[in-house]
C-alpha cells in the first residue's frame, strides 16, 4: 500500500504573493496571503521505499483520483488559517517563545537564572526584548541529562510559577515539564501551554490527569529518552516518519483536541542529517492542519556545520535556522537570545514581504 504526503513549495512572498493568490495563480500558506505557494511536492512512501515529485498548482488533477484526493485534502489543511488559541499569540505572525531554564545543568545556560530576583529580570527582559510566550522548565534535557524527582523540578519553579501572572498579566506562560503531577499543578497556576519533550510518552498518567482540563499542548517528537536519544538514532526517513507520529499521536490520542502545537524536536534524537532534512522540508508539516513550534536555540547541529566558527551562543547560527523556518511559514520559535532573534526577525520580515 502507498501513502501519500504533500508539502507546499516555491514559496513567494509580499506583493507579488498578495498578486498571485488574488489571480488565482497561487494559494495562500496558513491563510496568510504575504506567503503564496505555487507547486507541491508529493512523497510516494511504499514500505521502505519513498519517492517524491514536485507538481505545479494546475497540474493537480492531472494526478490519478487517489492522490488528488489526498492533495486537495492536505491543501484545505495547508491554506487554512489557524486559529488563535492561545492568549496574546497572533499565528499570522512569527512568535518568539523566550526560554527560561530554573535548573543547575541545562546544556546552555544551567545554573544562570535558577534564582528568584534573577529569574524576574530576565522575564522582564525577555518581554521587553518581544517575547510573547516563557517557556519554564526545571529540569535539563540536554543530551545525556537524567530525570529529577517531582519535588526537586517542583521546588525550582514554584515561587516563579506561582507569581508569573500576578506580575506578566499579558503574557502567555508554558510550563516545560515531562511529569503529570506538575502539569496539573502549572494549571493550577494558570499556565496556557504544557511543553512536554517527550510528546506525553514519559508517564502513562500524563493525558489522563491533564484530559478534563481545556489546556493547550505541545506535541513533541523525541527519540528514546535525553539519557539515551543521541545514542545512534535511525529512522526510515525521518521526515515521514515524524509525519506519521504526529499523524498518530492526532488521530488516536488527541482525536477532538483542537489546542495543539506540534514541535519535530530538533536536536531530540537526531543526527546532523535527521536535522538538516527536517529544517529544509519543514513545510510538509503545514498539511497536518496545526500551528508549528521550532527549537534551534544554540543546538549541537550549528556547531557541526560551523566547525572552527562556532561561537559561545551561537547566535549567527541560530538565527540563520530562524529566518529559514520563517520563510518556510513556522509560527513559533523556542529561544535563548530574545533581543537579537527579534532584531533578525523584524530586519527579515521588512526585507522580505516588503511591508
Amino acid at each position: 500500500m502507498t501513502k501519500y504526503y504533500t508539502r507546499a513549495c516555491n514559496f513567494i512572498y509580499g506583493k507579488q504573493a498578495k498578486s498571485l493568490i488574488k489571480k488565482k495563480l497561487a494559494l495562500p500558506l496558513c491563510g496568510n496571503n504575504l506567503i503564496g505557494f505555487t507547486s507541491l511536492e508529493i512523497f510516494f512512501r511504499q514500505r521502505k521505499r519513498v519517492k517524491s515529485k514536485i507538481i505545479k498548482l494546475e497540474h493537480i488533477n492531472k494526478l490519478s483520483k487517489i492522490i488528488q484526493f489526498k492533495v486537495k485534502k492536505d491543501l484545505k489543511k495547508i491554506t487554512t488559517k489557524r486559529k488563535n488559541f492561545l492568549p496574546y499569540v497572533n499565528f499570522s505572525s512569527p512568535t518568539i517563545m523566550g526560554i527560561l531554564n530554573l535548573t543547575p545543568d541545562s546544556f546552555s545556560d544551567g545554573g544562570k537564572f535558577n534564582n528568584v530576583k534573577k529569574s524576574y529580570k530576565h522575564i522582564k527582559d525577555m518581554i521587553e526584548n518581544g517575547s510573547k510566550i516563557i517557556d519554564i522548565g526545571g529540569e535539563s534535557t540536554r543530551p545525556g541529562s537524567k530525570s529529577v524527582s517531582v519535588k526537586n523540578e517542583w521546588n525550582r519553579i514554584k515561587k516563579v510559577l506561582k507569581n508569573f501572572k500576578k506580575r506578566y498579566k499579558t503574557t502567555c506562560l508554558s510550563i516545560d515539564t515531562r511529569k503529570p503531577d506538575l502539569m496539573v499543578l502549572g494549571i493550577k497556576h494558570k499556565v496556557d501551554l504544557i511543553n512536554d519533550v517527550s510528546g506525553f510518552n514519559f508517564d502513562k498518567n500524563s493525558l489522563p490527569q491533564i484530559r478534563k482540563y481545556k489546556i493547550s499542548k505541545v506535541i513533541h517528537h523525541m527519540k528514546g529518552t535525553p539519557n539515551t536519544m543521541q545514542k545512534n538514532p535511525k529512522y526510515q526517513n525521518v521526515l515521514l516518519d515524524i509525519y506519521d507520529f504526529f499523524e498518530k499521536n492526532i488521530n488516536e490520542r488527541f482525536p477532538k483536541d483542537k489546542l495543539l502545537i506540534l514541535d519535530p524536536g530538533i536536536g531530540f534524537g537526531k543526527t546532523l542529517k535527521h536535522n538538516l532534512s527536517l529544517i529544509t522540508n519543514i513545510s510538509l508539516f503545514h498539511s497536518l492542519g496545526f500551528p508549528l513550534l521550532i527549537g534551534t536555540s544554540r543546538k549541537r547541529f550549528i556547531n557541526q556545520i560551523s566547525g572552527k566558527h562556532d561561537s559561545k551562543d551561537r547566535t549567527g547560527g541560530t538565527l540563520a535556522s530562524i529566518l529559514y523556518l520563517l520563510s518556510q511559514g513556522v509560527q513559533i520559535f523556542r529561544v535563548h537570545n530574545v533581543k537579537e532573534m527579534k532584531q533578525g526577525i523584524l530586519v527579515f520580515k521588512k526585507i522580505l514581504f516588503n511591508q
